[in-house]
């Protein structure tokens, strides 16, 4: 596996692990709208014109969602080497502005962001904020674990080849 396709898969689960508090956050933020602005957030009004996969449509919901996060996860860990919360919440804010100002209403998929009241668009952005702060943080995390915790055992205590030799 080159260096590239092991970040990215690590970018792929941080992301998918990231939309957990994305999720609850969006969900805990719907909840404080005003009743006319708790219309479905944007992954579900996605999934309603998606081929039906045979589940729920909120577990669909779900899956596209969480799958979308990981797919984004794996492009910051392919294209920056910085892992701290605020480049995390600079590229949950440009996934937001990719997504609902860009190839989502240019596909005819949902309408323009900016077209939603500001108070669906501020729950939006600090979701995208939330999911940033959190995928940096858990790639960080996974990086560092498969260089040092995970690593193979004589890449990290070179005596320890001693003992396998022993084993034979």
């Amino acid at each position: 596996m080159t260096p590239l396709v092991g970040r990215m898969l690590l970018g792929a689960l941080a992301g998918f692990a990231a939309t957990l508090p994305m999720t609850g956050a969006m969900r805990r933020m719907h909840e404080q709208l005003p009743r006319r602005e708790r219309y479905p957030l944007p992954p579900r009004e996605i999934v309603e014109d998606l081929p039906d996969l045979g589940l729920r449509p909120s577990t669909a919901t779900l899956l596209h969602h969480f799958l979308y996060g990981a797919a984004a996860g794996s492009v910051l860990a392919a294209a920056s080497t910085r892992r701290d919360a605020a480049a995390g919440g600079v590229f949950g804010l440009a996934v937001w502005a990719a997504s609902y100002l860009g190839w989502i209403p240019a596909m005819g998929i949902l309408r323009f962001g900016a077209r939603h009241p500001p108070r669906r668009n501020g729950l939006m952005l600090a979701a995208h904020l939330v999911w940033g702060a959190c995928l940096a943080a858990g790639l960080r995390e996974l990086e560092t674990a498969r260089g040092e915790s995970f690593a193979h055992a004589t890449a990290l205590h070179p005596s320890l080849e001693d003992r396998r030799e022993d084993r034979t």
